[in-house]
This record gives C-alpha cells, sequence and structure tokens, in this order.
C-alpha cells in the first residue's frame, strides 16, 4: 500500500511509471502547453511552471551575481578533465543557489556548447572548447558530469548541449547551409556529441539555427537517427530561440508555420522557445497543426513524456529526497579558489626566450600597459561579477603597487564641430539610474540605454575622450570617468555605459572621411546605422525614430591630445620590463551574430606592441582574447608570448602568478594558431578533409600547433609501450620533470595509420589543397588520450592510456560503416601535435574491407571520396542527401574511387531532379546525358547511361544546371544478369 493517493507522487515507483502516469492525467491543452519553454503550472495536479533554458557556459548567466570562470575556450585549453568537472559542479551548485533565491531560475542549463572550433573567424568560438572532437567530448563529459551530479536517480541540474550540428558561422547563420559528407559527419561532427551522451549525463540536445545538407537541424533526422541511438535516456530536444518562426519567416522552408511546427515536433524536437515568454502563438500553431491532421496526440504524448522525464529526474516531485534541493553554495571560498586555479591553468605560453619567468625584485619596475591591462572583460553569457581582478591589479599585488607603472594606451582626443567643441554636459545630480551594465538585468537582450542623463552638445570647451580602435575600423568613445558613449532608445548620444554590451551593442562607431573637407569625418553609430548630428538639443543619431542620413550628419575635426603609442613607449622606457596586454572586447567584432573579418591584431593594439618593444627590448606580449591572432612579427620580435582566454573574475590574479613564477603556465591551445588569413578556407566550407582543416589535415607551417604550450621546466618522455588487448590499444610510458621548478605537464597521444610519410607542406605558408586524384585523405595525426599531471622536480609518474581500437578507424564510405583497417598503426606520444618525443607502431588485425561494391549496394552520390565545386543538399524534405553543383554555371565533380563492377555492367542508373547534364568518365570511356526539368528538386527520375565497366575502376561524375543526384545503381551486364 502507499500513501501518495496519486501514482506520480509514490517516489516508491520508476521514474518511467510516474511520468506515464502523470502524463495520462494531464488534458490534451494541458500537454500543448508544456511543449513551450515557458510551460505554465497546472494547479489542479499541484505542478508548479517549468523552465527549459537556464544560460551556464562558464557560470550561471543572466541571473545577477555569480561566480565567473574562465570562458568555455578557456577551459578547453586546462586540457583537464578532472579540474573542468569540478567548474561544472560548482557552476550547477550556483544554479541551485541561485533557484533558491528566485523560482526564474532554471534547473535545465544549456550548456556546453560543444561545436567544435573548425575556423578560427567563428564568432562564437569563446563559447566552444576546442578544434578536436577527442578534446572536445573529454571536456564536455567532465562539464556535464559535474553539472548533472553523481547521485544514480536525482540530476543537479539538467544539461542541453548546443548546438547540433556543424554550427560554424554567425554570417547568415538562420539560412546558410553547412555541407557535411559521411566521413565528416562521422569522424568529426557527431563525435562532438556522441561521447557527452553516452556518458550519461546529458538532458538533451539544442538544434543550431542553420542548415545540414540543405535541411534545416529543426527538422533533422540525424536527432533521431543518431543523437536517441547512443542512449537509452529520454533526451530532451529544445529549439533555440525563434528558430522554429525561422522554418517559415527567412529559411521558407515550409509555406506554413503549422507546416513547420508539425515537421520540428515529428522530427524530435521537444520545447519551444520562441516568441519569448508568450506561449499562445506556439501552442496556437500545435493545436492548428493537430486539428488539420499534421500531428498526432501521440506526437504530442512523446515530447511531453520526455519533458516530464527530465522534471522528475530534477527532484521536482521529491523535494524531501532530492539530495541537491538544499544546495546554496553561492561564492563560496572554494569557487573562489576554483575560479583562481582555472584561471591559472588555462594560461598558455606560447614563446619564451628566458624572459620568464619575472620574480619579483628590489627596485624592479614592472610597466603594464594594453586596452586590457586594466580590464576584465566578460562575455555575452557571463554572470555579473562579484570580485574583479584585471592583469594590472594582479601585477601590483605580486610587484608592490610602487613599482608598478601603467598607461592604458588609448589615443586621447578632442572633436570639433563648426559650432565649438563635442563635451559631454555635467549632470544636474538628479539623476536615478545606473550606467548600462551595472544592474546585472536578468535578460541582457534587453538592456535599455539611460535617458536620464544630458546627451551630448557643443560648447566652448572640450571633453577629451579616450578612442579605441577594436578593428576593422570599430571604435569606442569613452570619458575620464570610465563612461561609454552610447546611444539609448531615444536616439540621443550620451556618456552612460559602463561597458559595451547589449544584444546590439550601442557603443561602436566608425569614422567616414568627408570628401574635399581635409581632415573631416563623419560619425556612423554601427548600431542604428544612423550619423550623429549635434542640433541644439544634443547630439543624436535618429529623430522620431527615423535614423540620420549621412547628408545631415555633423562633420568633426579630431585632434589628437595624446597618441596612445607614444604614451606607452614612454611608460616602456622607464620600466625594467614591459607587459603589453592586448585582446579583444567580446562584445565587438567576434561575438554571437557576427564572425570577424580577419586573424589580424586590431592595427592599434598592433602600434603599441611596437612602441613598447622599440622602447624597451624587454617587451611581453599577453593576449587576452576569446580566438587565435596571427601575430607572426610579434612572435618573431618578442622574448616572450602568452595567450589567455578571458579569465572570468580571478584572470588578473592568475597571470600575475605565472609571470611570478609562482606558477609553471602548462596551458595548451585548443585549436591552431594559423600564421595568415591565407591559411583558412571559407567560412561556409565545413568539409575538413577536402579543404585540409584542423590540424588533423593541415599541411602547412602554423604560427603555433594544436596542443602547444611552454612551461618554466622540462619534461621527459620514456618508456613507450602499446599493444592491442581484445577490442582496446593499451599505451604507457613515464613522465619525468627534469627541472627544479613543481610544475605540470600534458601528455598527449596521438595515432596515425602507418605508412606514407606525412603530407609536405607548400613552400612558405599556405593551405595544401588536394586535387580529385590525391588519395592522402586520413588525418596526419589524431588525437586519442590526454592526460595532465603536476610532478614535483626530478619526480617521474608512469601513466597508461585505453583507447578503444575504433579510434583507429574512420567512416568508410564504399561500405557505408565505421572500419578499422587490418595494418600497422603509428602511436605518437609529445607535448603537443607537433612537438613529438616518442613513437611506437602497433599492428592491428581484421578483414580489410575491399573496394566499393557496387553492384550490391550502388552507390549513394553523398558517399564520394573527392569533389569540387558541389554541395550536399537534401534529398526530401525528412531524409536523405544529394548532390548538386555548387554553382549553376560551374560543372560539379565526384570522384568515387575503387568502384567494384565485377564481370561487367552496361548501364549506370542515375536517380535525379531539377535540370542539366550528367558527365561519366571511367576506364577512359566518358559518357554524358542531358535531361529536361523533372518537376522540381524533390521530383526524381531515374536517367540511364550506357557503359561498358568490369573489375575495379575509379568513377568519375560531373553535374551541371540545377540537377541534384541521389544515387547511382547499376544496370548488370547480359551476363551477369
Amino acid at each position: 500500500m502507499t500513501d501518495h493517493p496519486l501514482p506520480f507522487r509514490d517516489p516508491q515507483l520508476s521514474f518511467s511509471r510516474r511520468t506515464d502516469d502523470l502524463l495520462g492525467r494531464l488534458t490534451l491543452d494541458e500537454r500543448i502547453a508544456m511543449l513551450h519553454q515557458f510551460a505554465p503550472a497546472v494547479e489542479r495536479l499541484g505542478l508548479g511552471p517549468f523552465r527549459t533554458g537556464q544560460e551556464a557556459l562558464h557560470g550561471v548567466a543572466w541571473m545577477g551575481p555569480a561566480t565567473v570562470f574562465p570562458q568555455a575556450v578557456g577551459l578547453g585549453a586546462t586540457w583537464n578533465d578532472e579540474l573542468v568537472r569540478r567548474v561544472g559542479e560548482a557552476v550547477g551548485n550556483e544554479v541551485r543557489a541561485k533557484r533558491a533565491q528566485d523560482d526564474r531560475v532554471g534547473l535545465n542549463v544549456w550548456a556546453p556548447t560543444v561545436n567544435l572550433l573548425r575556423h578560427p573567424l567563428w564568432g562564437r568560438g569563446e563559447e566552444g572548447y576546442s578544434e578536436d572532437p577527442a578534446l572536445t567530448s573529454a571536456i564536455a563529459v567532465a562539464y556535464t558530469r559535474g553539472l548533472r551530479g553523481d547521485h544514480p536517480h536525482y540530476w543537479r541540474t539538467a544539461p542541453v548541449l548546443k548546438h547540433w550540428l556543424a554550427h560554424n558561422n554567425e554570417t547568415e547563420r538562420d539560412t546558410a547551409s553547412s555541407s557535411v559528407r559521411p566521413r565528416v559527419l562521422h569522424e568529426y561532427d557527431l563525435r562532438a556529441f556522441r561521447d557527452a551522451v553516452r556518458a550519461g549525463a546529458v538532458a538533451g540536445v539544442m538544434p543550431a539555427y542553420n542548415l545540414v545538407n540543405g535541411r534545416p537541424n529543426h527538422v533533422s533526422p540525424l536527432l533521431e537517427q543518431h543523437l536517441r541511438s547512443w542512449t537509452d535516456q529520454p533526451l530532451v530536444v529544445c529549439s533555440d530561440a525563434g528558430a522554429p518562426s525561422n522554418l517559415v519567416d527567412s529559411e521558407h522552408y515550409f509555406d506554413t508555420h503549422e507546416e513547420a511546427t508539425a515537421a520540428a515536433l515529428k522530427a524530435g524536437v521537444d520545447s519551444f522557445t520562441d516568441h519569448g515568454t508568450d506561449s499562445t502563438v506556439m501552442t496556437g500553431r500545435i493545436r492548428d497543426a493537430l486539428a488539420k491532421g499534421l500531428l498526432d496526440e501521440s506526437d504530442i504524448d512523446t515530447a511531453v513524456r520526455r519533458l516530464l522525464a527530465m522534471r522528475f529526474a530534477l527532484g521536482e516531485f521529491d523535494p524531501e529526497l532530492d539530495p541537491y534541493a538544499q544546495v546554496d553554495d553561492l561564492d563560496t571560498a572554494e569557487h573562489r579558489a576554483l575560479a583562481l586555479e582555472a584561471a591559472e591553468q588555462a594560461v598558455v605560453l606560447l614563446k619564451n626566450d628566458g624572459l620568464l619567468p619575472l620574480a619579483p625584485g628590489q627596485g624592479r619596475t614592472v610597466a603594464v600597459v594594453g586596452l586590457l591591462a586594466d580590464d576584465c572583460k566578460l562575455d555575452w553569457y557571463s554572470g555579473t561579477l562579484m570580485h574583479r581582478s584585471t592583469p594590472l591589479d594582479g601585477i601590483r599585488e605580486r610587484y608592490g603597487a610602487e613599482n608598478v607603472l601603467h598607461t592604458e594606451g588609448v589615443d586621447r582626443i578632442r572633436l570639433k564641430t563648426s559650432d565649438g567643441w563635442l563635451r559631454v554636459p555635467e549632470a544636474d545630480g538628479t539623476q536615478d539610474g545606473e550606467a548600462r551594465g551595472a544592474e546585472g538585468a536578468l535578460d541582457p537582450a534587453l538592456l535599455a540605454g539611460r535617458t536620464d542623463l544630458p546627451p551630448l552638445t557643443c560648447g566652448d570647451e572640450a571633453t577629451e575622450l579616450a578612442l579605441i580602435d577594436w578593428g576593422d575600423g570599430v571604435l569606442t568613445l569613452r570619458t575620464d570617468e570610465g563612461l561609454y558613449l552610447s546611444v539609448a532608445d531615444d536616439g540621443y548620444v550620451r556618456a552612460s555605459a559602463d561597458e559595451p554590451g547589449g544584444w546590439v551593442v550601442q557603443e561602436t562607431f566608425r569614422r567616414e572621411e568627408v570628401e574635399g573637407h581635409d581632415g573631416g569625418h563623419r560619425l556612423l553609430h554601427i548600431g542604428t546605422g544612423g550619423y550623429v548630428s549635434v542640433a541644439a538639443d544634443g547630439a543624436k543619431v535618429a529623430v522620431s525614430g527615423e535614423k540620420i542620413s549621412r547628408e545631415d550628419a555633423t562633420v568633426f575635426e579630431s585632434e589628437t591630445v595624446e597618441s596612445g603609442a607614444d604614451a606607452v613607449a614612454r611608460i616602456a622606457a622607464a620600466a625594467d620590463t614591459v607587459i603589453v596586454v592586448a585582446g579583444n572586447d567580446p562584445h565587438i567584432n567576434g561575438r554571437e551574430t557576427e564572425d570577424r573579418t580577419t586573424l589580424a591584431l586590431p592595427a592599434q593594439q598592433d602600434r603599441l606592441w611596437r612602441a613598447a618593444h622599440a622602447a624597451n627590448p624587454r617587451t611581453v606580449l599577453v593576449l587576452s582574447s576569446a580566438y587565435p591572432y596571427a601575430v607572426v612579427d610579434a612572435a618573431a620580435a618578442l622574448p616572450a608570448l602568452l595567450w589567455t582566454a578571458h579569465g572570468g573574475q580571478a584572470a588578473g590574479t592568475a597571470l600575475a602568478r605565472v609571470l611570478a613564477g609562482e606558477v609553471s603556465p602548462a596551458g595548451r591551445l585548443p585549436q591552431t594558431w594559423y600564421a595568415s588569413n591565407d591559411d583558412l578556407p571559407g567560412l561556409f566550407d565545413y568539409d575538413v578533409i577536402g579543404s585540409r582543416q584542423t590540424y588533423l589535415y593541415f599541411g602547412g607551417t602554423p604560427l603555433f600547433p594544436f596542443g602547444h604550450g611552454l612551461g618554466y621546466t622540462d619534461f621527459t618522455y620514456s618508456g613507450l609501450r602499446a599493444e592491442a588487448d581484445g577490442d582496446q590499444l593499451r599505451v604507457s610510458l613515464t613522465v619525468t620533470n627534469d627541472g627544479t621548478t613543481a610544475a605540470d605537464e600534458v601528455a598527449q597521444v596521438y595515432v596515425r595509420a602507418a605508412g606514407p610519410a606525412e603530407a609536405p607542406a607548400p613552400e612558405g605558408l599556405g593551405r595544401r589543397l588536394p586535387g580529385l586524384g590525391d588519395p592522402s585523405d586520413l588525418p596526419l595525426r589524431k588525437l586519442v588520450g590526454h592526460r595532465r599531471l603536476h610532478l614535483a622536480p626530478g619526480a617521474a609518474r608512469s601513466i597508461e592510456f585505453t583507447v578503444p581500437l575504433e579510434e583507429l578507424g574512420h567512416w568508410n564510405v564504399a561500405h557505408g560503416r565505421w572500419a578499422v583497417e587490418p595494418g600497422g598503426y603509428e602511436i605518437l606520444v609529445g607535448a603537443s601535435s607537433a612537438d613529438i618525443r616518442l613513437t611506437t607502431t602497433t599492428e592491428v588485425g581484421g578483414e580489410a574491407l575491399g573496394p566499393r561494391p557496387v553492384k550490391e549496394r550502388g552507390i549513394e552520390a553523398a558517399d564520394y571520396d573527392r569533389q569540387q565545386g558541389t554541395e550536399l543538399v537534401d534529398r526530401a524534405k525528412t531524409e536523405g542527401d544529394a548532390v548538386a553543383p555548387a554553382s549553376a554555371d560551374d560543372e560539379g565533380r565526384l570522384v568515387y574511387r575503387a568502384c567494384d563492377f565485377g564481370d561487367g555492367v552496361r548501364a549506370l542508373a542515375f536517380q535525379v531532379s531539377g535540370e542539366g547534364r550528367v558527365t561519366v568518365s571511367a576506364a577512359g570511356h566518358n559518357s554524358l546525358i542531358q535531361f529536361p526539368d523533372t518537376g522540381g528538386p524533390y521530383s526524381y527520375r531515374t536517367v540511364e547511361v550506357a557503359v561498358d565497366l568490369r573489375g575495379v575502376q575509379e568513377l568519375r561524375i560531373g553535374l551541371t544546371g540545377s540537377v541534384r543526384l541521389a544515387r547511382i545503381d547499376v544496370v548488370p551486364g547480359k551476363e551477369s544478369a
């Protein structure tokens, strides 16, 4: 017997039985209401409201004060799974603590981001962990395990992985399609999600805004075909914000919202994040889809069951049994210490000619200069700081304030108009607002500029402004009081913001030269697109909501009061050593919605390190940034160079401890630092194999390789052994600290197929792009294990890695499955992907799969070995891929290697749609077939091309026009028929 009249309230029953019972008690309207992000309460059953989605990428975000850990890419740079697990645990506990204070805080956390850092210009690179799927998986498993907790039934929080799938561009992010061939899909993009799901600490995923192979991710069949095949656990799929509406509004993939919503629900989306807190639009669409027969109630029940299962796991219905219900760990001493430890472990020493460590000494002066020298930058997914340590703060604490010199290095200017100098009026003392960003608003997308301050005017006296050029001509202007010029909703320009920020940044401007006016320029406000005009009632960029045009803009003349480079040179010359801190503001030029355009360090910051170095050769460059820079000259000229992602609340202290030698740096680069923009593929080129992307395939010479990072001591590697043991490869070695400093080392294990030597780099720098006939399409090396370990001076430690043999394989397109080819495999162990200390070879047995069995399996068009000028598109709206020319004006070409035609075929049958031409080349024979429009991109017909092929041959196909090729089958010869 039970004391619970309702079975779903009975904790003695399984979650599954309780979920089914509760689902059966809900009305249809109540079930539909649960499919929106903000599900209402069901008071008659005692259910409270529930919200999917709480940002927690590197701390609790958007919910006021919380511990701020290093950015995700910085956590990736630690290469320390156990540390990241503890960070996840701390963040999860703070989510729980803040939930106890504010029931708007959700326990379904949208973190981590596991999109691979394929392209260094991606604006959201700060959110990912690495370009490598194995490292990304390891860090994601660690973070989600910390967020989830270790109770067998109840979860601390319910993590959702972002963003499914192949999402690395903010440009056209809701309309662009990523062309992802099967090998890239299975070896690269899926791998980043798979291991975390298999580890059992993931509650679901969020599809990305983009399309993959012509089909929006929110209706992707891969959600069911792959994601949900990796676990028996019910996974919740939460849409990205506004993405359900995009299926019609921007992507035009469906004609009506009812069709789109039904398709997303059937594809596996369970929770719709759309129209903010107003659920009526989405629930109305679901009801209409149901009424039109586009959905069944069973589709709704399937999604609601998954959502309810997550709520049961979070302890909502068992508060007395929930082990995390009373957690109140917020801003604890342990969390503060962990934030410092994580920031220290994220620092990467890129170069050191012996200048570092720089121990504090009597009379030793240190100049700390640069635009980020006295700043602690936050990003879009940060919480509000409770503690703040800038590089200047940390260095003053370590070296003594009396021994530290400082200048920011901004250009100080005054702006003059025909009516006088631009000035910031004094406030009248009646203002009651705060600068934007000071209040820690719960939704930063809704932050509004202040209107209680007077706008800028013209007068006889000028206000000096600090001018910073963040690159691409994007400027900010700041007063001596630290307030940035900003635009509020009323269109006026005021000195009112503590920092640039908001969904649409209102603190950035661009100068435009005025023809015929020597030295004159206009100021364009980037956020609104309006030009600054100074009128009697103040400076503004819009009037009554209408943007001020270029013709009506005020012409300014700029007077430089002090050059930032001159100020830096003066301070540098007076110091023993100079620390230049450069980098980015995460809200400008590289962030969500905005990709970078170049790897170059912004020109103003480039001038600062050059000025410092010219005045003092003992100059260290610290790059505090969310992404890599191509600082080739700095790497050649300066004696020391470091990188750290924005390190959170303890960033400055951590950096100072590393510089002073209190901590030996052991961060490692989680992505390749390329030397030039010329090394990069196109932003929309997702074929990491074909275009030789990331350390896996890049054949050029990087500025700094994947896994690179130096320290203050030397380590040796010895005793490497590798042997196959069943379905595993056991790798063991010994690492010894040969120096006099206790330090961390990161041992890295790579594999590659033995045989042909590594592809040679071209002369100079650049990407090695194979031709259609080049067979070198396996990774140059592939990370399969890593271990961060701490060793005292002279200490040695033996470590062992267990590598599943499947890690030696690849997706075999000829046979449509994962394959580990028999033969020799090199095991490479070292301190980076380029610093290999030991190698050995092991033999793996098995059966070679042989050539492509085209007579038995045919050929899926997407299963090519090489391509030029093609893209993958959707075969149908529900599932399947096809290949089309990337341009209607140029031929797209495909290569299928080692096709086994057996004792002969007399024709090839092409499943095509659209209109165009197919050419066939094999065994020295060429054929062509032209066909008229089949009736649309999804209307397929079969066209045959007569051939006489036998034995193993390479098949080359050309596509021209609007043709889509889905599949190739063979027509047997008479003898074999």
